[in-house]
């Protein structure tokens, strides 16, 4: 019985997390890894708790009406924790579970001092550590206090900050269980905290130690700053030592107290150089045996380093594998996608086996590993000459890595008359026919695979879908498409070089290429605006679209507690990732699995039984049979479709009907084209009152057409792209449903959590690992919290560039101008286009847009995201709709508040916050 509620620490390894918590399983193994000491201890089990817990039947309807609070409500969170906690604490520890823990402590001594600390079952977790969610006490001495304080620890999984941490990562109060551990007192001359990867750059190399005399409480509350150590490669390379002016010490009756640092001793290190190198060398051992950065809490006694406490560190991003131990730099694949919330492996198995690039895994995300070409002299002024015109941020940061002597090895030149890698396509006639063969090539390709694949089904359709690869990645790959690109790119850079050193003028081929022809990207934000003519004249189809928007609404408010908000992201994270893969206002599933009476997504079948509906269903079905393949994050295969999820586009559509009259869509791209054309003819003339005019002009005119000719032929290829995604997506998913029907799977969407060969394999074989499907569930919902930088390292360290400038006014945000001009009006930050509410004049504010955002930017005067470039799809468009843009704005979404006024200079680069 006495085991049942008692493990001594030595008893206690990882494996045992469900019945003496995260704490205590790890405090048990690090007590078994060599060298490692750690204070004597036991454990009260889980066991213990739930015996407690079931002594107040009143608890079963407080923690169902805690179960209900919206987790921003924090007034009835602290209200009803509150009250959880006095019932908890009010319980009399039954006999028997008394005995049994006062039996264990009379083995380190009756009276003596010991540290009660919390131990939850989802606590030191690797994908969620709760550090200091629930409540440690040191100094405690006696039986009676222990007993106490042992309550006082179970209380504690109810305090304010653990119900609301909880409630924010989708936990389930009822599934976590406390269980507490007790340890004999260390009296530390110093202590502190060890990371053994640095925690602000995420280098796997370097170890930081924080050191303060006394007890580490000082450091953990803040009451100190710490003397501060970077370790690698066994020595110290850095070192910061800080006035420790309070300590926290332990009274001899029990408990703690501040008291004041002599002058003398203040500035004194709490390590020596030597003390910190051994922590480190100790810390190593520690993360060796986890198999991971660890974050751990020590304490200095006369006899040497003690350990309390090891934990993952949640926060770092993860490495992408190598297969040898050389240096590598990864650069971020979604920065240069505009998608860099997480995939799902399906969806990063189907990127990789069709990008045209080997591309690496980490966090969620594709990295591309660019060291070789960094290595040689010529293909790296390429590359970040490239690089460096669609994103300075990257640049800069590829920069500061190649600044590190020895990192990047340095390889020859090629020899003379091999062209570098990656080199620049050759030249292309400026003839609007090349890219119309281009797209009708694509179509045709498209056309052959949605033919061909309808009679493939079971292992013979992943073969098939092997072939269709390697077509996918020829189209794309086609030699006169990656001219054409080119050529509109180079003809852009060509105009805003030239007519800036001609004419003083900064990027001219903003305005000169409004309302190209053929882009695919704004043809469907132009496409909706007609939807909305066919839905205006209508008041009853307007009224239902309003109460298929405002269901999603309340439905999505109804179960808050699923929608992730700002404040719940650790670590400087975005909440729109959650967002959009959590319950969106259609009232859609974590998983992506629509509800019908929530979502309303067969509306389109109500929709024609009103008046005007057959006309308004028409055009929303068109809409969707040419752009229903799109949607937010639409490299990731498994993201919900528009065809899918029709109901993303009622906010818009709604708000098209709101804000335009009829026959906008023609309207404004005749009046971008007038512009473009008069933009034209002012430059021309100016150009030929200069010297060599006539030149200069005829030069300017050449790379206008050519522009005109290319540049919106930039987004047909990711058109292209996605339209095989949904074919390849509407036949896996075929296989799934076949899986679900012979009970293999649970759900059709478990088969996302698979790569693409591990879904071949459950179809050969009729047998699916179920507990695989759910650790990368775990995964994916960890990766939710992680921000991918722009550059990483194979030592783990993230760097994110600056912005070298010093032209921009006090307090402005800095980014890329990728779009001319001015405009000043209403912030809106919207991070799921679902929650667009958009009225003319407004200026958006986002992460990041890819195309399937194009049909919010009618609607808008200028756009504000985090992560973009010159040629990124959002950049594109915003020229192509002559809407003033800066990208590449740090944690603009968060610095900017929804509803502020603000003013965009989108020639220069910058956003000032004016209200």
């Amino acid at each position: 019985m006495t085991e049942q509620y008692v493990r001594d620490l030595k008893e206690i390894d990882e494996t045992q997390v469900a019945v003496v918590g995260g704490k205590a399983a790890h405090l048990g193994a690090l007590s078994r890894i060599d060298g490692i000491r750690v204070p004597a201890g036991f454990c009260v089990t889980t066991e213990a708790f739930r015996r407690i817990m079931a002594e107040a039947p009143s608890l079963d309807d407080q923690l169902d009406q805690l179960s209900r609070v919206d987790p921003d409500d924090r007034e009835t969170i602290r209200t009803l924790s509150a009250q959880i906690r006095r019932t908890i604490e009010e319980i009399a520890v039954p006999e028997d579970l008394a005995a049994a823990i006062t039996h264990a402590l009379a083995r380190l001594g009756e009276q003596a001092a010991c540290a009660v600390r919390s131990s939850a079952t989802a606590e030191d977790l690797p994908t969620a550590s709760f550090a200091g969610q629930q409540d440690t006490y040191l100094n405690v001495v006696g039986p009676t206090a222990v007993l106490q304080h042992v309550s006082r620890c179970w209380a504690s999984l109810f305090t304010e900050r653990a119900v609301t941490y909880r409630r924010r990562n989708g936990i389930d109060h009822r599934t976590v269980h406390m269980a507490v551990v007790v340890q004999q007192m260390v009296f530390p001359h110093a202590s502190g905290i060890l990371f053994t990867a640095d925690p602000v750059t995420g280098n796997r190399k370097v170890a930081t130690v924080d050191a303060g005399f006394g007890l580490g409480e000082a450091l953990v509350s803040g009451l100190v700053n710490p003397d501060v150590f970077k370790v690698r490669d066994g020595a110290v390379v850095a070192k910061e030592i800080a006035a420790k002016e309070r300590a926290i010490q332990a009274l001899a009756t029990g408990g703690t107290r501040e008291v004041a640092i002599a002058a003398q001793q203040q500035e004194q290190p709490a390590l020596t150089d030597a003390q910190a190198v051994r922590l480190v060398e100790l810390g190593r051992r520690i993360e060796a045996h986890f198999g991971r950065p660890q974050d751990i809490e020590w304490c200095l006694a006369d006899d040497g380093f003690q350990i309390v406490q090891s934990r993952p560190v949640t926060t770092l991003f993860p490495v992408p594998e190598a297969d040898d131990a050389e240096n590598h730099v990864y650069v971020s694949v979604g920065h240069q996608q505009m998608m860099t919330d997480p995939m799902k492996p399906l969806g990063l198995s189907t990127w990789q086996l069709t990008a045209m690039a080997p591309m690496h895994t980490a966090g969620g995300r594709l990295f591309v590993d660019v060291t070789r070409r960094l290595a040689s002299p010529a293909s790296r002024a390429g590359l970040l000459d490239l690089i460096g015109k669609g994103d300075p941020l990257t640049r800069d940061a590829l920069e500061t890595v190649l600044d590190r002597d020895g990192f990047v090895p340095s390889l020859p030149d090629p020899a003379p008359g091999k062209p570098p890698a990656g080199g620049a396509p050759a030249p292309i006639a400026t003839d609007p026919a090349v890219v119309t063969e281009l797209i009708e090539r694509s179509q045709a390709s498209v056309a052959a695979l949605e033919r061909d694949i309808r009679t493939k089904s079971g292992p013979a359709l992943f073969d098939f879908l092997l072939e269709a690869f390697e077509e996918h990645k020829r189209v794309l790959g086609d030699p006169v498409s990656m001219q054409a690109i080119m050529a509109g790119m180079e003809a852009t850079w060509w105009l805003n070089d030239k007519l800036h050193e001609w004419l003083g003028e900064k990027n001219v081929a903003d305005t000169l290429t409004l309302s190209a022809p053929d882009n695919i990207t704004s043809e469907m934000g132009l496409a909706l605006l007609d939807v909305a003519d066919a839905i205006r004249p209508y008041p009853e189809v307007v009224a239902f679209l309003q109460r298929v928007q405002e269901g999603g609404v309340r439905d999505g408010a109804a179960r808050g507690g699923d929608v992730q908000g700002r404040d719940a992201r650790p670590n400087g994270v975005r909440d729109d990732a959650v967002r959009r893969e959590g319950v969106s206002r259609e009232g859609v599933s974590r998983e992506g699995v629509c509800r019908e009476d929530v979502c309303h997504e067969g509306f389109l079948d109500e929709l024609a039984k009103l008046t005007g509906g057959p006309e308004a269903r028409d055009a929303i079905e068109a809409y969707l049979d040419r752009y229903g393949m799109r949607c937010v994050g639409e490299i990731d295969i498994t993201r919900p479709r528009w065809r899918e999820r029709p109901t993303t586009l009622v906010p818009v559509i709604l708000d098209n009907v709101r804000n335009f009259e009829p026959g906008a869509a023609g309207r404004r791209f005749e009046e971008g084209r007038q512009k473009a054309l008069k933009k034209e003819q002012d430059v021309l003339s100016r150009l030929r009152a200069l010297p060599d005019g006539d030149r200069k002009a005829d030069e300017t005119k050449r790379m206008i057409d050519r522009v005109r000719t290319f540049i919106g032929y930039r987004e047909y290829p990711k058109y292209g792209i996605i339209s095989r995604y949904f074919v390849y997506k509407q036949a896996l998913l075929g296989e799934a449903e076949h899986l679900v029907r012979a009970g293999v799977l649970a759900e059709r969407e478990d088969v996302f959590y698979l790569t693409f060969q591990e879904f071949h394999d459950v179809v050969r074989s009729n047998q699916v690992d179920d507990q695989l499907i759910r650790e990368r569930k775990e995964a994916f919902r960890s990766y939710q919290a992680l921000t991918p930088p722009r550059v990483l390292t194979s030592e783990g360290e993230a760097v994110n560039g600056a912005y070298r400038r010093d032209d921009v006014p006090a307090g402005a945000l800095t980014g890329l101008p990728v779009s001319a001009g001015t405009v000043e009006g209403r912030a809106r930050v919207v991070l799921d286009m679902a929650d667009a509410d958009l009225q003319a004049g407004d200026i958006l504010v986002t992460a990041f847009t890819d195309p399937s955002w194009s049909p919010l930017f009618v609607g808008i005067a200028g756009l504000v995201t985090e992560v973009g470039g010159l040629m990124t799809h959002g950049a594109v468009i915003a020229r192509e709709y002559g809407l003033p843009a800066v990208v590449g704005v740090a944690q603009a979404t968060r610095l900017i508040r929804d509803g502020q006024r603000i003013r965009v200079h989108g020639t220069d680069g910058y956003v000032e916050i004016l209200s």
